[in-house]
């Protein structure tokens, strides 16, 4: 009961952070079409941070009425540039942006800049997604109880029953020090953030108009594959799909049948997670693929903790 409070406490207070700010809006033309870059494909958006540099990208934003003198340089841009846009922008867009623009100056790369900037947020979330991991393995220790609890009231469905079932089942959590709400919590998290690095990377020109690895980040893989005939997004979207394979195979509770229906979920999810990565920035497929490495490692390094005896 507690645990399905808190889901419901976090989604109402990120639908107040939503429905009190904007978001991302694409640039449209007279034709009321999406404007896009003309050598890269992308669409631009239109309530950008800062100014763009590329000529292209500056071209297409004067043809449609877009005063670029009212936004400061992406090198001079601050969170309180552009004044007051809501509370999201304000907690997480602007602050987000700011950081990865920082890191940008001192090290020449806007794209290293979201991967440092994505590691250093994964540092601070370490002891809340650590406690994720260690849950995972302490629900796997638990398992073979969990099995006996339910063989032992299989079929059972009078109210009798499932209180027992209950009360039987919190015995095992408190056995085992495992903690439902604890291993949810960075769930939580996970999606402000993604949504706020994907919102960053439209709105900063410094970021969507690089080129990292010969991949264009603001880009996305679909455009660059179909559009610009390159390989190398193949290789990206590969990326996504293993890192997303491994990072939620080492979250698994339990040792997998082939009928398992969590096992066929893993898959799904990561198939779902492989067609997204063709349609979203080059830049925050990064931003995924440096989050599961992290992840994997987190996992890796949990299994083999002490701490899970």
């Amino acid at each position: 009961m507690k645990e399905n409070n808190s889901k419901k406490l976090f989604i109402l207070l990120f639908l107040i952070l939503l429905l009190t700010t904007g978001c991302t809006k694409t640039l449209k033309g007279k034709d009321n079409k999406a404007v896009t870059n003309p050598e890269t494909g992308q669409s631009l958006t239109e309530n950008i941070l800062c100014q763009p540099e590329n000529k292209e990208t500056i071209k297409a934003y004067e043809e449609n009425g877009v005063d670029l003198s009212k936004y400061p340089k992406c090198s001079d841009f601050k969170i309180t540039s552009g004044g007051y846009e809501g509370l999201w922008n304000g907690i997480f867009v602007k602050p987000l942006a700011f950081i990865i623009l920082w890191f940008s100056k001192y090290v020449k790369s806007a794209a290293l800049a979201l991967i440092i900037t994505s590691l250093i947020i994964r540092l601070i979330a370490y002891p809340i997604t650590k406690k994720t991991a260690l849950q995972s393995e302490l629900l796997k220790k638990a398992q073979p109880d969990l099995d006996r609890l339910e063989k032992k009231y299989a079929n059972k469905t009078d109210q009798e029953s499932i209180m027992r079932k209950s009360q039987e089942m919190t015995m095992i959590y408190k056995k085992y020090n495992i903690n439902p709400i604890s291993g949810c919590i960075y769930a939580f998290i996970q999606l402000p953030l993604f949504i706020a690095f994907l919102e960053a990377i439209n709105r900063v020109p410094s970021l969507f108009e690089e080129n990292f690895l010969g991949l264009q980040l603001g880009t996305t893989p679909s455009v660059g594959l179909l559009q610009q005939g390159n390989a190398l997004y193949v290789i990206l979207i590969l990326l996504v799909g293993l890192t997303t394979y491994f990072s939620f195979s080492l979250n698994k509770t339990t040792a997998q049948s082939e009928k398992d229906p969590m096992k066929s979920m893993t898959t799904i999810m990561t198939i779902m997670i492989i067609v997204m990565g063709f349609f979203m920035p080059t830049a925050l497929c990064i931003y995924w693929i440096t989050t599961n490495l992290f992840t994997v490692i987190q996992n890796l390094i949990v299994k083999r903790s002490k701490e899970v005896c």
